[in-house]
């Protein structure tokens, strides 16, 4: 079957549809990663987008559900070059197209991802539609009659309603060891160290998994959930997630979390961290296409060592806005833009990047580590309550 997908500008791609038929619409961006197509539909963070694959060849290790960030897909669409006919791995469990159309996710193949992208990058990112419906004029009003990522609060439509209580399988998988007899397929979690609560704005399973894995217990809390709620479950820390759309557009959360500022260790990644920046006092901008893949170089000013970096943003941090006891402590080397902020006499950092790396590089792990240390140095003393 025929599909279309249409910007905003007027620019068509004619392909091949695959998963569900029907129309939608959403902002067109483009992820970098070469695996992990599973990973990135099932992100929250991609509510309202249309994403495209800059590798040409997607589908070919089939879907897996343990994999998954989410309950099922998030993504409006998904346009690719070729999808695999074949997909090959001993722990798929299905093939791309057919839980596509499970979970009623369009998709489009056989288009140049590559034009796409460069038209992207140029003109930066659109609004589209994608359609096995629409004549192409039709297509393209329906990308120009939809709503705009600026000033979209999509975190009311992905964020858990109900507290709850982080039971899920956690454990690293591992190869069996015949020579000790050790055959279990996972490693043993440690023991908890310390309780946090995990605000909700479209947080990915393995942030949750990598936490566990670090000794924390974890509760997870609506988007929303006012301040004194929270202080009143009386956890070590605070953590704020990712989550997708325009972070300007949620002054409730930012007011929330300007009430948390200085009572707990707080930690903050992607969404959390342009939040914070906001609770600051600050402000965040549009990115003209921004940074959605895993090889992005990041910059930590304070040691001066570079970590590849998984990410998915399209807003960031105007350092220009934040007050002088907030520093910029990692920066993007591709664009200059703030990637981490600490406060310098309260006990909150945050990057703007996905330490969990689901999918991605493993360098910024070391984050969940730093968590654990502030709460230790907050715990002692060493911050004023």
């Amino acid at each position: 079957m025929k599909a279309i997908l249409a910007l905003e500008d007027g620019t068509i791609f004619e392909g091949t549809s695959f998963g569900a038929t029907g129309t939608v619409t959403g902002e067109a961006c483009f992820n970098t990663s070469m695996t992990g197509y599973q990973e990135v539909l099932t992100d929250p963070s991609y509510r309202g987008q249309i994403v495209t694959m800059t590798y040409p060849l997607i589908g070919n290790y089939g879907v897996c559900e343990a994999d998954n960030e989410s309950a099922h897909p998030q993504v409006r669409g998904f346009a690719v070059e070729e999808v695999a006919r074949l997909h090959s791995n001993w722990r798929a469990e299905e093939a791309l197209p057919a839980w596509m159309e499970r979970h009623g996710i369009p998709g489009i193949e056989g288009i140049d991802t590559r034009k796409l992208t460069k038209l992207l990058r140029t003109k930066g990112a659109q609004r589209a539609c994608l359609t096995t419906e629409l004549s192409a004029e039709e297509a393209v009003a329906a990308a120009q009659a939809s709503a705009p990522m600026s000033g979209s609060d999509f975190v009311t439509e992905v964020s858990t309603p109900d507290t709850y209580h982080w039971e899920d399988e956690s454990r690293d998988w591992k190869l069996p060891n015949k020579t000790t007899g050790d055959l279990s397929n996972y490693a043993e979690l440690p023991p908890v160290r310390y309780r946090i609560v995990a605000y909700d704005f479209g947080i990915k399973r393995n942030i949750l998994r990598c936490l566990r894995r670090d000794g924390f217990d974890v509760t997870v809390v609506n988007a929303y959930t006012p301040a004194e709620e929270v202080l009143a479950m009386n956890p070590d820390g605070i953590f704020l997630s990712n989550g997708p759309g325009d972070p300007s557009a949620l002054p409730r959360i930012h007011a929330e979390l300007k009430k948390l500022l200085g009572k707990l260790p707080i930690f903050g990644i992607c969404l959390g961290h342009q939040l914070l920046g906001h609770a600051f006092g600050g402000k965040t901008f549009k990115l003209k296409f921004g940074h959605r893949g895993g090889n992005q170089p990041v910059k930590d000013l304070r040691t001066g060592k570079v970590a590849i970096t998984s990410q998915n943003h399209g807003f960031a941090v105007d350092p220009d806005s934040l007050p002088a006891d907030v520093e910029v402590t990692h920066i993007n080397l591709n664009d200059g833009t703030v990637e981490g902020i600490r406060h310098t006499t309260l006990p909150i950092f945050c990057v703007q990047y996905h330490p969990e790396a689901a999918p991605g590089p493993k360098d910024a792990t070391y984050f969940f580590g730093e968590f654990i240390g502030l709460i230790e140095d907050f715990k002692a003393g060493k911050y004023s309550k």
